[in-house]
């Protein structure tokens, strides 16, 4: 398997046998088509994060996320859902179908 991003929580492969990538969590190893990746994205990316700073609109700071049809329930502080927002982003975008154009400016 080949390492698509690595980021300080999470780990994303890329499968070239089974044409799956797996997402490393930590506790638990995640298979995704790429269809369900792209869910992921969706999901992650609509994560209203300036509630996690409002004590009103998230008070302990958490987010439940559910993946594969609810197969996967993951609840995951703050800086988890940053950690996970920066993975999705710039693994979709190593791998050529992220909707961000990306200038490097040396």
């Amino acid at each position: 398997m080949k390492v698509v991003y690595k980021s300080e929580f999470y780990t994303l492969y890329q499968s070239k046998k089974d044409r799956y990538h797996y997402l490393d969590m930590g506790q638990k190893t995640v298979r995704l088509s790429f269809c369900q990746l792209l869910a992921l994205r969706h999901k992650v990316l609509s994560i209203p994060i300036e509630n996690h700073f409002d004590s009103y609109s998230n008070q302990h700071g958490f987010e439940v996320l559910m993946l594969c049809n609810k197969e996967h329930l993951f609840v995951l502080n703050t800086l988890e859902v940053l950690d996970l927002k920066n993975l999705v982003e710039n693994s979709l975008s190593a791998m050529g179908v992220s909707s961000k154009s990306v200038l490097l400016l040396q």
